[in-house]
């Protein structure tokens, strides 16, 4: 017990730390390492409390897809990052309520748990000698399988539009039309020409 409670505080501390540095960094790139630090602990926080497959799949989506996706964005675009800073000050006080706000609930919470009439005071179910990761996908795909599916196809939808939205035409661009080369005959494509001897250039 003394090393899973130091383990937690260990990555609950990197884990704040690095959620400051996040926005607090003046380079964008550091930034975004700074969030990949952050969803690493959150995951090791995960696997601390048993739920392993919500750890692995904080550190498989969200380090391995999203994040380097940021990385990617922040080093492609070329954006005046020192404009956006400048409005840091002006939007201070709605973070800051926001932020209280929070921290009161969080409050609300933790002393609701304290009292007994939290969820966690609750007893847990017996697991049946299945892992977290068996009991969570059998209930994904009997109970919730077609919420699952409705889910993935929202996911679908969602990412069209994306596409869509920002897809832009931009005018003496060479376009590929596949339509026009699967109908092209070989009259079109080959020319045969008869070149006498000597009348090169």
């Amino acid at each position: 017990m003394i090393i899973a409670s130091l383990c937690f505080y260990l990555f609950a501390a990197v884990m704040i730390a690095a959620s400051v540095m996040v926005i607090t960094a003046r380079n964008p790139v550091h930034c975004v390492l700074f969030l990949i630090l952050a969803f690493l602990n959150a995951a090791s926080l995960f696997v601390l409390m048993g739920a392993e497959f919500l750890g692995l799949i904080l550190a498989i989506v969200y380090v391995g897809a999203v994040a380097v996706l940021f990385m990617f964005v922040v080093m492609m675009l070329d954006t005046d990052f020192s404009a956006i800073r400048g409005g840091f000050l002006q939007y201070l006080p709605i973070g800051g309520a926001i932020g209280l706000v929070l921290m009161i609930e969080l409050g609300f919470a933790v002393a609701a748990i304290r009292a007994g009439e939290g969820t966690m005071a609750m007893p847990m179910p017996s697991d049946g000698g299945v892992s977290n990761t068996e009991a969570l996908g059998r209930l994904i795909y009997t109970n919730y399988f077609y919420l699952f599916q409705a889910a993935g196809v929202i996911l679908l939808i969602a990412m069209v539009g994306a596409i869509v939205l920002t897809l832009r035409r931009r005018e003496g661009v060479r376009r590929q039309t596949i339509a026009d080369q699967v109908a092209r005959q070989r009259e079109d494509s080959i020319e045969i020409r008869r070149v006498t001897p000597g009348s090169g250039i």
